[in-house]
């Protein structure tokens, strides 16, 4: 059968590789997960459902009898419904009947056991006509995974403009809530735009209200400490021109300057120089931590530099 999954292999949103210990303590971050848990969905379980899909005359039912359907209440072992399962196998059709016969109605905010709606997965699959139907029927955009993404992290994450395009249209409202939600891993919309470099994605954000110095939870780095981290001279050139602060530091009390230490790109650190407070081109003299830093324990590593909502 022809089953669509989207794996994510592992990797971190921000990848720890690209920061400089010396610069600051990386708080180890959960994985975002994006796959939807179909492994164990039978091929005669999947051929038996697009049976009964294919099946469906919603058109002739009442409202009671639509209330009654067993496609409304009917999950798979991980905790798909058929309309989960109908826009994963891009059983278009019949996704649009579901979503017209369930306006209004919980069903179509029902999460599985990894916490997607059907708009997580409209997103995911690349299906904006989708999106655009269940948030009209009442999918609510402020949902999360279990990695803490709503829809709109995904499209960042994913540089999906199609499905971002319609998220920030058709529900204003919500916007601002969701442009300061971070995920789980710390990293609000406009840091997964910057670390996965889609530039045009980070224009638009900037545009609709995010926050340009707004800090990851892990170690504060904005989304500029970011662009230097990953040493991406456009996006750095982006960020300054639209008013990033220079001098903003990271919980260890370091400026995106400060990063360039060690890094390739004497572009960024020129650039970088010229902006930066004199009082904060030398590098803290906290940089003698390290020594006391690589002796701690693992679980000390780990919990040593915690924040909460950027509080310790």
């Amino acid at each position: 059968m022809d089953v669509h999954r989207v794996y994510n292999t592992n990797q971190m949103d921000y990848d720890i590789n690209h920061a400089n210990s010396k610069h600051d303590k990386m708080l180890p971050c959960n994985e975002d997960r994006v796959d939807s848990g179909l492994e164990s969905l039978k091929e005669e379980e999947y051929n038996s459902i697009v049976k009964h899909m294919e099946s469906m005359n919603m058109e002739t039912r009442t409202a009671n009898d639509i209330d009654d359907e067993p496609w409304k209440k009917e999950v798979t072992e991980d905790g798909d419904t058929f309309l989960h399962l109908a826009i994963i196998h891009e059983a278009t059709e019949e996704t649009i009947q579901m979503i017209n016969q369930s306006r209004g109605d919980p069903f179509l905010n029902i999460q599985n056991n990894q916490r997607q709606t059907a708009l997580h997965l409209a997103v995911i699959m690349e299906q904006p006509q989708v999106v655009e139907r269940l948030l009209k029927a009442g999918c609510d955009p402020r949902l999360v995974d279990d990695s803490g993404n709503t829809a709109l992290h995904i499209a960042c994450k994913s540089g999906s403009l199609s499905s971002f395009g319609v998220l920030t249209q058709v529900c204003p409202t919500y916007l601002p809530f969701i442009l300061t939600t971070p995920n789980y891993s710390g990293l609000n919309c406009l840091h997964l735009a910057c670390i996965h470099s889609f530039l045009s994605l980070v224009e638009s954000l900037l545009s609709l209200g995010a926050d340009i110095d707004a800090q990851e939870q892990c170690n504060g780095r904005t989304a500029l400490h970011l662009a230097v981290d990953l040493q991406n001279l456009e996006l750095v050139r982006l960020l300054v021109a639209k008013g990033a602060d220079v001098n903003s530091l990271t919980y260890g009390g370091y400026s995106p300057y400060h990063l360039t230490y060690g890094r390739q790109n004497t572009e960024i650190q020129l650039q970088l120089y010229v902006l930066t407070s004199q009082d904060l081109r030398d590098l803290p003299e906290s940089e003698s931590e390290d020594s006391d830093w690589e002796v701690q324990s693992e679980d000390d590593q780990m919990y040593d530099d915690i924040r909460v909502v950027g509080h310790k």
